[in-house]
């Protein structure tokens, strides 16, 4: 019987160094790594959540409330609408604590869980699976791809490139209107884009997104996440002994070394034990599975998305040999090497978590200090005041000024003017315009106003001076009827100053 065993030195087959890299099996002669398909737990996990996250992406747009698309970034009108939320750029804090919010919450995600945001998560990893699903239905399996790549050039080798490049240019651009989707009318977009007939912006903004989408997931793929993904270089810095990451169990997977399939306690597994083999067979699944071409057997790298495809190639290998699974899996350097349970306690993980919530205080006091009403008074500076009656006894002057008063709702709706100003004044002021007022929606109104004064008949002139403090509400009401009633739906108001000889 002839040894199933390498006659390969032990020394020879300990586990290489960070910095030596075990070549990649599936790799063409251009360089392209041709990831091996590989089925199981994560890689479902993987596949259901990305399917879920890219038909959110393409349906949002769709969605419609109160007769308008239900998420809308209006850039040119300078309005965002979330459902019935506006967000006008004066109440855009909201959208910056909503991002930093976002970025503490992967902070706290990553000192638990590592890089799972760009394995199961990001949008360049969603495409890229998307892509090379389209590149495996046209060229074949990763062996058939490598063997397409090294091919020399022929009617077939031609026809599948082109048949893969179309697929990937159709799906680059509708991914293209999918996010311009978001800043303009889905439904308007598309139609316009594929009957070519959209205006030249609009057709350089959906084409440029198309272009992205079409080198990122088509040609860079793994360059992305090695060279240009920032998350990549810093991520590791949020780790500690407690973060679960893909990790290989050395001291039982060494030394490794390639052996006949049979179950243990057999006559193999005494020779595994006379050689001194871990359970590491040698397989090179796990990096022929990987989609940046990495050996995890080398530590962990930050490479490493965190995908768990060589988890469960790893596991089926192990399955097939009779050995016990995870020799790679979701661990943590404190489980690997200790045997201890992941702690859930963490200054880290506390720091994240206070910083988190923080943010979404700011985002609930930022929404709730919101108005619907916007109001800017502005003072006629050409003239400081006019003498309308000039009698000693009934002298009457007049102000004008110029109210910018904006509706931030998705509706239309009456609003009343009012004015409040000091009791102890000398005088009283009145409002000689009109004082209610239908503005429509998100539109601003600029509407000019004249208030006069009149001598109160108790009071005497030496209880005014030349200037007094006025205070000009604007109030929401559903109708005229309701203009003096207690409970004013929205208000909002503003100081100016009446001046007078």
């Amino acid at each position: 019987m002839s040894d199933p065993v390498s006659s390969e030195p032990v020394s020879s087959r300990l586990p290489t160094s960070s910095t030596q890299r075990i070549p990649v099996v599936n790799v063409s002669a251009s360089g392209k790594i041709h990831v091996r398909e590989q089925q199981g737990v994560f890689q479902k996990i993987r596949q259901h959540t990305n399917t879920l996250l890219i038909a959110i992406f393409f349906i949002i747009p769709f969605l419609n409330f109160n007769g308008r698309q239900a998420i809308l970034l209006d850039v040119t009108e300078q309005q965002f609408f979330f459902f019935n939320i506006t967000l006008w750029p004066q109440d855009f804090t909201v959208l910056a604590w909503v991002f930093m919010a976002a970025a503490f919450a992967l902070f706290f995600v990553t000192v638990y869980w590592g890089r799972v945001w760009c394995g199961f998560l990001c949008p360049q990893t969603a495409w890229t699976a998307m892509f090379m699903w389209v590149e495996a239905k046209i060229e074949g399996n990763h062996h058939h791809r490598t063997a397409l790549d090294n091919a020399p050039l022929s009617a077939s080798k031609v026809g599948k490139r082109l048949s893969k490049h179309t697929a990937w240019a159709f799906i680059a651009l509708v991914t293209g209107c999918g996010f311009m989707g978001y800043f303009m009318p889905a439904r308007d977009l598309y139609i316009d884009i594929f009957t070519f007939s959209s205006g030249f912006w609009t057709g350089v903004w959906v084409w440029f997104f198309a272009l992205c989408t079409y080198l990122n997931a088509g040609w860079m793929r793994e360059m992305m996440c090695l060279h240009c993904c920032p998350y990549s270089r810093f991520q590791a810095v949020m780790f500690d002994s407690n973060t679960k990451t893909v990790s290989y169990d050395a001291a039982r997977g060494e030394n490794r070394g390639p052996r006949k399939r049979n179950k243990r306690g057999t006559d193999i597994d005494k020779v595994v034990k006379l050689e001194g083999l871990g359970d590491c067979v040698d397989c090179h699944l796990c990096v022929d599975v990987c989609p940046t071409g990495i050996d995890i057997r080398n530590g962990l790298q930050y490479e490493c998305i965190n995908c768990g495809a060589c988890v469960d190639a790893c596991n089926q290998t192990m399955e097939k040999f009779g050995y016990q699974p995870n020799l790679i899996s979701f661990t943590s350097e404190n489980a690997l090497e200790k045997g201890q349970k992941p702690s859930i306690w963490s200054v880290k993980a506390l720091g994240y978590a206070s910083a988190l919530l923080v943010m979404l205080v700011l985002i609930v006091m930022d929404l709730n200090s919101r108005t619907d009403i916007q109001l800017n008074v502005i003072r006629d500076r050409q003239s400081l005041y006019r003498v309308i009656n000039s009698q000693p006894d009934n002298e009457v002057i007049e102000n004008s000024y110029l109210l910018k008063i904006r509706n931030k709702t998705q509706q239309a709706a009456f609003y009343n003017i009012s004015i409040a100003y000091d009791n102890v004044s000398a005088y009283e002021f009145e409002i000689e315009t009109e004082t209610l007022v239908l503005i429509k929606a998100a539109e601003q109104l600029e509407y000019p106003l004249t208030v006069t004064n009149v001598m109160r008949d108790n009071l005497g002139m030496t209880a005014g001076n030349a200037r007094d403090e006025l205070t000009f509400l604007i109030t929401e009401v559903n109708s005229a009827a309701e203009i003096d009633s207690q409970k004013p739906l929205n208000q909002v108001s503003q100081e100016s100053r009446f001046f007078r000889p």
